[in-house]
């Protein structure tokens, strides 16, 4: 097998770089708190609704906060706007610390903290997204996107099972301090970054400017099906909330660990084997296949009844979503404009994130509703019946064509007049 990844972006910027490697290092903390935050809730409650209910509280700031943040990414100084949300979600960090070593830790500051966490992550990512595209050639796009995705599932593998397994032996706060000791790295990485100049007229308002990437966003309904399309995906098949309740029918010890892992080892097998996107210029038809292989690996996992079926049903679902995740990255940083970037960002953020939060209460829902592994089941399949459907349908998505397509000859041209830093 040879190996997919593209070194060039990491090689062209230094700027990038810094970038790079304080992600990596920030994905690595926070991967370990996000397993185990609803593993805690499960301690106190033992209730699927309970954990479920951890992204409902997360939808209403993670939209606000998506379109916003993208404002203020082509209105403001994106290292600054970045480095000040990292030290925010520092301190989150700090507050589940301090209520871990609590004698009896209090439920309702989980909640809080997933809404603050949903806001502050939603002010952030926009200026994360517009950064990395301004900051990486256009034609190494596809390579920065392998890279990102490789980084994310490499720490998404790390993370969950150090963190599944330090929250199990040694506690929860234990690994809430190790990701304020990321966090602390990172913001040294952040704060090295150069000062980027505003994209946005300023003469413009904040809702103008907004209503103005909503346009835009109505005008590309090749860019519209990779929201729907992701959308989908995760609110009918996310399944990684549960994954403790599944884990428990199961008498291996290790079993949350490698559950946990199921995902990532997935999405980093098929970054690491992606050289063939190289040779797919339909964007759109890729991402539909993909999302439909996720649904199915998902049904996969929910009916198995062995671990290593189980497992596997994971890794399909988690190749699947890397290979999505490629295209799309590559898709909106090569056909969007730079001046309106930032807000496209919030756009996108509000689709990939909104799916998993409002997927997680669903998931609790369902699985009160008629039991634990038919609401695993019947959403995978529901997700690919309904991607596939979907992609039928739209002509502008399955139809894309990155070697013709207007917008991104435009960006083209537009990128070749500029040197990265």
């Amino acid at each position: 097998m040879r190996l997919g990844l593209d070194l060039a972006p990491l090689r062209d910027s230094a700027q990038y770089r810094r970038l790079f490697v304080a992600g990596l290092v920030t994905a690595l903390g926070s991967q370990a708190t996000y397993v185990t935050v609803p593993y805690q809730l499960k301690q106190i409650t033992n209730s699927p609704l309970a954990v479920g209910a951890l992204g409902l509280v997360e939808v209403v700031p993670l939209i606000i906060f998506g379109l916003y943040g993208g404002v203020l990414a082509d209105r403001l100084n994106r290292r600054r706007l970045i480095i000040v949300t990292e030290a925010t979600l520092m301190l989150a960090t700090v507050m589940l610390l301090v209520n871990a070593r609590l004698a009896h830790p209090l439920t309702w500051v989980l909640y809080v903290d997933a809404v603050v966490v949903a806001g502050v992550s939603s002010l952030q990512r926009p200026s994360l997204e517009a950064l990395k595209q301004v900051l990486v050639r256009h034609e190494h796009q596809r390579a920065a996107a392998a890279l990102v995705s490789t980084a994310n599932t490499s720490a998404s593998i790390v993370g969950p099972a150090l963190g599944g397994l330090a929250a199990v032996a040694l506690g929860p706060s234990a690994v809430y301090l190790a990701n304020v000791i990321t966090f602390a790295a990172s913001l040294g990485l952040l704060s090295t970054l150069a000062a980027t100049p505003a994209s946005a007229r300023q003469s413009d308002s904040q809702l103008g400017e907004m209503s103005h990437a909503l346009r835009y966003a109505r005008s590309r309904p090749d860019l519209l099906g990779t929201y729907v399309v992701d959308l989908l995906a995760m609110v009918l098949a996310y399944p990684v909330v549960m994954l403790p309740f599944v884990a428990a029918q199961f008498r291996e010890t290790y079993a949350l660990s490698l559950l946990y892992m199921g995902l990532p080892v997935g999405a980093l097998l098929a970054t690491l084997s992606a050289a063939w996107t190289h040779r797919v210029h339909h964007y759109g038809r890729a991402i539909v296949a993909a999302a439909t292989t996720w649904g199915l690996g998902i049904a996969l996992f929910g009916v198995a009844r062995s671990l290593w079926v189980v497992l596997a049903g994971l890794v399909i679902a988690g190749g699947a979503d890397a290979v999505s995740g490629i295209f799309r990255m590559t898709m909106w940083n090569e056909s969007i404009p730079p001046e309106v970037r930032g807000r496209m960002a919030g756009i996108e953020m509000i689709s990939y994130s909104l799916g998993p939060t409002a997927g997680q209460f669903r998931a609790g829902v369902m699985a009160v509703w008629i039991g634990l592994r038919a609401s695993l089941s019947v959403g995978g399949l529901a997700c690919a019946g309904s991607v596939a459907t979907l992609g039928a349908t739209l002509g502008g998505l399955w139809g894309f064509d990155a070697r013709s397509d207007e917008h991104v000859s435009a960006v083209r041209a537009l990128r070749a007049e500029e040197s990265p830093a």
